[in-house]
């Protein structure tokens, strides 16, 4: 028995209606729109890969569209840093560029596996038969191989890109051109096709027609690029606020040469006496553009602060160029720290609510690095609440407390992180919070505080005993040495009197020999007697004092040698000034008076000299 076939037509049927289902042709169909002409510019003059494209969308549909689509290779949707569009409204020299674009990642069933598709939302609907020019900006980075994927210290530095030399779209493209623009015009080989030509340092595809969607025709450049491959492996950036007047930056940085690692040896002589000849493929500095009026600028690593940098610095530019230790090849890394303070002035701004924010840039001031994983830290004053971040892109948004020197609750941190960040995100983004004034007096009213509490402890250790028993052997000793210390003060105090009693006399024989006045020298010797005498008895007292005390057993044979080497002085020197004026009485010449006295002067001189030394041992 013949078995009859099955129908076609109903599953034709089901997965027809499947396909109108889906959101690819509910959205955008294939036949919709087409690509009338793109002009595609890829940039491999440095290690990061910028490409531009110009491209004219026609829709031919029967209804409006307000989004087209975009392609990329998995393998570069991977390297993807950045991707902006903008629409060109008007022709010839009148266009004129809109805001940026909504850019989204979308899927389709439909679409092939090693593609990703990204969504463009026009600012206007695009009407049936009208056409609009898209302008595409996307960075790639750490698609440009080394190879060889070493090399030596004279080597150039050779390295390999793959890419589509059509433009990878959804859409049939009517006509296309690919420009690569190369550092220099040595190229090891590249990829022949139809209508490729190399010319000096750009290599062009094109123009080519009628190219199916989703066309794929590989191309590889083989070339010489000694660009600096500056890679960041991490940057961490700590922004500070203080309301005191300035805005304080610290950027801690993990840097290394990305491209091909250096083998062999490394010679510095030949590097210096052949920089053009001689490591050619590392680089030695770093070109960092800060904010206009940056100061107090200090850039250091673990060794120290490092001297081989260069600032140059007015009120519209802040350039500082940075030299390492050591030049940089293939593989080397470095680390370091870049600080810097601003003017709050400058990036501190107040919202239409009575909000403060912070408006500042993202990305490293670092010319032309790419960054794999970035780190901002914005740490707002204490008292800060309800903070708000505006960036205009995707990054990971956390919170954090940080306490610092006279901090109470700690200070609010926002956190933000982004992976593979390249130089188009050096944008300005916001942090908004909200500050009460009166928190800036809660600093001030602490340390003033504090210096009050201080000086009161001091006040009150000055005059409180805390001593555990006054009965103990040690504040009993400690009493004793005081009482000790006490009486060899007053001693002190009682000779130096007496000396003055020495200098009264001699002043009233000085006196005597220059006019003569006998009466007025005896007067003076009564006074000086009735002093030595009133301070004897002190001198004695003291002298009972110390005997009495065993604290004193150090000290109290020189205190006592002390007195009798000066009641001996005292007593000379009164003979001295007895002899003296009853000579004058004599009226005897001024030779012979000077002969009978200078036995007691010389003795005199001997026992001021012992004086003097036993008085400096006993303040010892």
């Amino acid at each position: 028995m013949e078995l009859s076939r099955p129908s076609l037509l109903p599953s034709c049927a089901l997965i027809f209606l499947a396909l109108l289902a889906s959101p690819w042709w509910s959205v955008h169909s294939a036949e919709d729109v087409v690509i009338t002409k793109v002009d595609r510019r890829i940039d491999l003059t440095s290690h990061i890969v910028r490409t531009s494209a110009s491209i004219r969308f026609e829709n031919k549909g029967s209804s409006d569209t307000t989004k087209v689509l975009f392609a990329l290779s998995s393998a570069q949707a991977e390297r993807l840093a950045y991707l902006a569009a903008i629409v060109l409204e008007g022709k010839g020299k009148s266009k004129t560029q809109s805001d940026p674009v909504a850019v989204s990642q979308v899927s389709f069933q439909s679409a092939p596996r090693d593609i990703v598709l990204y969504s463009f939302s026009l600012n206007k609907p695009l009407k049936r038969g009208e056409s609009a020019i898209v302008e595409v900006n996307y960075v790639l980075t750490h698609v440009l191989k080394p190879f060889p994927e070493e090399i030596k210290q004279s080597d150039v530095q050779l390295v390999v890109y793959l890419d589509n030399a059509y433009l990878l779209s959804p859409y049939v493209v009517k006509v296309q051109t690919t420009t690569f623009k190369l550092p220099r015009s040595r190229v090891e080989s590249f990829t022949k096709l139809d209508a490729s030509r190399l010319a000096d340092s750009e290599l062009k595809y094109g123009p080519y027609e009628n190219v199916a969607a989703f066309s794929h025709q590989p191309v590889t450049v083989h070339f010489e690029n000694n660009q600096p491959f500056a890679v960041i492996k991490e940057l961490q950036r700590e922004i500070e606020i203080s309301h005191w007047g300035n805005v304080y930056v610290t950027e801690n940085y993990h840097l290394m040469h990305g491209g091909a690692r250096h083998k062999g040896t490394f010679s510095r002589l030949d590097y210096q006496a052949r920089p053009s000849a001689s490591g050619v493929a590392a680089f030695n500095r770093l070109f960092a553009k800060l904010p206009p009026r940056a100061h107090s600028v200090y850039y250091r690593d673990e060794i120290g602060n490092i001297s081989t940098s260069h600032l140059r610095s007015d009120n519209k530019r802040t350039d500082l160029l940075l030299e390492p230790r050591y030049p940089l090849f293939g593989g080397w890394q470095v680390t370091f720290t870049l600080g810097y303070g601003v003017p709050i002035s400058d990036f501190l701004f107040y919202s239409k609510d009575g909000q403060r924010f912070l408006d500042f840039t993202f990305g490293s001031p670092i010319s032309n690095a790419v960054v794999d994983k970035l780190v901002v830290k914005v740490v707002l004053p204490e008292g800060s609440k309800d903070p708000v971040v505006s960036v205009p892109f995707p990054v990971e948004i956390t919170h954090e407390r940080k306490y610092s020197y006279l901090d109470t609750v700690g200070r609010t941190v926002v956190v933000l992180r982004k992976e593979n960040v390249v130089p188009e995100h050096d944008v300005h983004f916001q942090v908004y919070y909200k500050f009460n004034n009166l928190a800036l007096l809660a600093e001030p009213l602490m340390l003033v505080f504090g210096i009050f509490c201080f000086f009161i402890a001091c006040i009150a250790y000055m005059h409180f005993d805390f001593s555990i028993s006054k009965s103990s052997a040690s504040y009993q000793a400690r009493l004793q040495r005081e009482e000790v210390a006490d009486a060899i003060q007053r001693l002190q105090k009682v000779m130096n009197v007496r000396a003055a009693v020495t200098d009264k006399l001699d002043a009233s024989l000085r006196d005597l020999a220059r006019t003569g006045d006998v009466a007025s020298c005896k007067a003076a010797r009564k006074a000086a007697e009735a002093t030595l005498k009133e301070t004897a008895k002190e001198v004695k007292s003291i002298q009972e004092a110390l005997q009495a005390s065993s604290r004193a057993a150090s000290v109290l044979l020189k205190v006592d040698s002390l007195i009798q080497k000066e009641k001996e002085k005292q007593d000379k020197l009164l003979q001295k000034h007895s002899l003296t004026v009853e000579l004058y009485e004599r009226k005897l010449s001024s030779k012979d008076i000077d002969n009978r006295i200078a036995p007691y002067q010389q003795k005199l001189l001997v026992l001021t000299q012992e004086v003097s030394d036993l008085l400096h041992a006993i303040d010892d």
